[in-house]
Order: C-alpha cells, then sequence, then structure tokens
C-alpha cells in the first residue's frame, strides 16, 4: 500500500520536517544561479537591480529567466532523493509507487490525456476570442523554449508532485495514522503554496480554489491508484503544454510560447469548472480504466501497522 511506505521503524515525523527544511533549503540554494545573472547583468549594462518579482521575471530574457527558475526545482529534486535514501532510509520507488516497478504507462496515459485536453481546450478559446490572443510564435526562441521545457519542466513537477504527493502524504500518515487527514493537508499546503502567483494578485483569492482543488484531485488519484504515476503525468503535461502553448503578462511562466493571451483576467466560472466537472469526468476514466474501489477507505479509513507487516515493509526496502 503506498501511503503505509513510509511506515519504517526508524522513521518518525519529526523527521519530515527536518527533511521538508533540508528539501526547501536546497532549493532557496538553487535560486542563487538567477540572483547572480540578474546581478551580472545589471553590473554590466547599469540597470537598476530589480526589487519586485515583476521585475525580476522581465529582467532577463524569458527563456534564460525560464531556466533559472526551473534550475531551483532541479536542486529540490536531488535534495528529495538524498532525504529520503539516507535521512529515512527508504528507496525512492516506495515514494513513487506501491507497484514492483514505477508503472510508465499509467504516467505516460495521464500526460497525454491531459495534454491533449489542455491544447483542444486552448484552441477552442483561440478560435472562438481571437481578439484576446496574439500570434507569438518566434522559431528559434520557441525551440530553445521546447528544449528547455522538454529537459526541465517535468522536473518541476516531479519535484513538486515528490513533495506533496509523496513525502509529506506519507509523512502526515505517519503522524495522523489515517489518510484523510494527509489528503486535506497536502491539498490545502500545495494551493496555498500558490499565494505568491501573479494569478493571485490579478484574479484574487479566488482562484486558490482552483489550486486547492487540483491538490485534492492530484491526491485523491495518488491514493486511489496506490501510487503516484498518473499525477507526475498530469502535472507534466499541465505545465509543459501550458508553457509551449501560451502565455501572459500575469502568469507565473513568461514564456516565448505560441500564442500570449492579451485579455483582461477576470474570474468567473472557468475557475470553478475544472474543479466540478473537468476533474470529476477524469476521476471516472481513471477509475473505469484501472479498476478503482473502496473509495471510502482508500480516502478515509484507518492505517493500521502490525508488527509483523512493519518488519516486512523494512525488508523490501532494504
Amino acid at each position: 500500500m503506498f501511503i503505509e511506505n513510509g511506515f519504517l521503524p526508524e522513521n518518525k515525523f519529526w523527521k519530515y520536517l527536518i527533511g521538508s527544511a533540508l528539501i526547501i533549503l536546497a532549493s532557496t540554494i538553487g535560486q542563487v544561479p538567477l540572483l547572480i545573472a540578474i546581478a551580472f547583468k545589471s553590473f554590466t549594462t547599469g540597470k537598476t537591480f530589480p526589487t519586485k518579482d515583476s521585475e525580476v521575471m522581465t529582467f532577463l530574457s524569458p527563456n534564460l529567466t525560464l531556466f533559472f527558475i526551473l534550475l531551483s526545482f532541479v536542486f529540490g529534486f536531488a535534495a528529495i532523493i538524498l532525504v529520503v535514501k539516507y535521512f529515512h532510509k527508504q528507496t525512492f520507488l516506495s515514494l513513487t509507487t506501491s507497484r514492483a516497478k514505477v508503472d510508465w504507462g499509467r504516467i505516460f496515459f495521464s500526460f497525454s490525456l491531459w495534454g491533449i485536453f489542455t491544447a483542444g481546450s486552448t484552441l477552442v478559446m483561440y478560435y472562438q476570442s481571437p481578439q484576446d490572443f496574439i500570434y507569438n510564435f518566434k522559431p528559434i526562441p520557441f525551440l530553445i523554449l521546447a528544449i528547455i521545457g522538454i529537459l526541465m519542466i517535468p522536473i518541476q513537477t516531479s519535484t513538486e508532485e515528490y513533495v506533496f504527493r509523496g513525502y509529506l502524504m506519507q509523512g502526515f500518515a505517519l503522524l495522523a495514522k489515517n489518510r484523510w487527514f494527509p489528503l486535506v493537508m497536502t491539498s490545502l499546503i500545495f494551493g496555498t503554496m500558490h499565494i505568491a502567483n501573479p494569478e493571485v494578485e490579478k484574479m484574487g483569492y479566488i482562484i486558490l480554489v482552483y489550486y486547492i482543488g487540483t491538490g485534492f484531485f492530484l491526491g485523491i488519484i495518488t491514493l486511489m491508484d496506490e501510487g503516484m504515476e498518473l499525477s507526475l503525468g498530469f502535472h507534466a503535461a499541465n505545465n509543459l503544454v501550458g508553457a509551449l502553448l501560451i502565455t501572459s503578462d500575469w502568469s507565473a511562466f513568461q514564456t516565448n510560447s505560441i500564442f500570449k493571451d492579451n485579455s483582461t483576467p477576470s474570474v468567473g466560472f472557468e475557475i470553478l469548472a475544472p474543479v466540478l466537472i473537468i476533474f470529476p469526468i477524469l476521476l471516472f476514466i481513471f477509475s473505469k480504466k484501472y479498476n478503482w474501489a473502496n473509495w471510502k477507505e482508500k480516502l478515509t479509513g484507518t492505517i493500521v501497522i502490525h508488527p509483523i507487516e512493519s518488519t516486512q515493509n523494512v525488508e523490501n526496502h532494504e
């Protein structure tokens, strides 16, 4: 069982607090190259060093900024691997799935499903309201964007998934000995983590409903499927396809994408539609394809680890 993989005799909840701090520290160190690059350009050009997030995002070229932002997640991902292996004495596979090996078919199915939907819905919006979009395609900048995105965005999204749907999910399960508390806590933390995104400033806190709802969706598919493969594929498709297709002056990623949204951001039913309509449809598709059952037990059940099971769990992780 995936969420119980962290139930090792030497594992304690306080270790997850320290481990989380180490991962955050590594990610923070990973931001230093961006600051160095900005300082170098400021020194060589005489431009004032940016002090606001919006200024930081536009001080360098979009592709270079994206590269340095994603680089911090490379540091974070490396920290997760090291913390899990050497601090928790746990295999990385056990943080990923309950299966004997990672099911790449699940990752690619989830990626393809959401990638096709994202691309299709973007094109529909473009043809319905072409006045809201600017055709932004430039071959060389887009090619560079594609290379950076394909290589590094999956690392960024995987880092977030391993932190929330893997590391913290198992950590909160160890603390609460149930399934609903990890689901709720990781979803709330994941959603509120986006509070600093420029979209929140433009659209208001109501957009956190979407982010928290997305956290619940990713947590549910992880618990129901006994592994992170589906959430890894979904998150990678969401960010990668989005970065390649569309950008705006108020989005978290400023990219050399194919389209640029120049409309005034507003809050409407489109914020609630994914949470109330699209995500339930995806849950139905996944449940039918992978034969999910026992929803109540898997999402809210109590976790009971017997001594014999704990011993077997340790043996499986050696």
